[in-house]
């Protein structure tokens, strides 16, 4: 039999696992994004693609957790980035320096929204 407490764990990894976005993540050179704020090369700060990006800005301000190999860091969503495949991200160069050299440039990694 199954403790309850392990069920949750379980349920819990389930679920976060089905919410897991996979794609590609780039950086650029933030300004004045799409959620009308200004942000800058050390703001830890994400462009989501079209498809994840609300044409209502319903993303703005909601929080991501990247994940790549060992290393996760949490970035804010303040910009779409038209150029960018679905479940692909752009970040700032804070945040993709948080999880790998700015000289890799493009990595493979999973995102999901933060809770």
């Amino acid at each position: 039999m199954v403790s309850f407490t392990k069920a949750v764990a379980v349920l819990s990894f389930v679920v976060q696992y089905a919410v897991a976005f996979s794609g590609d993540l780039t950086y650029y050179t933030p300004g004045l994004g799409s959620c009308g704020q200004t942000n800058s090369e050390t703001d830890m700060i994400v462009a989501l693609s079209p498809v994840q990006f609300t044409t209502d800005s319903q993303a703005c301000g909601k929080k991501i957790q990247i994940h790549m190999g060992n290393a996760t860091t949490i970035a804010t969503i303040v910009d779409k980035c038209p150029g960018c495949s679905d479940n692909s991200i752009d970040v700032s160069p804070a945040v993709f320096k948080s999880l790998a050299p700015l000289t890799v440039g493009r990595a493979k990694i999973e995102w999901d929204y933060a809770t």
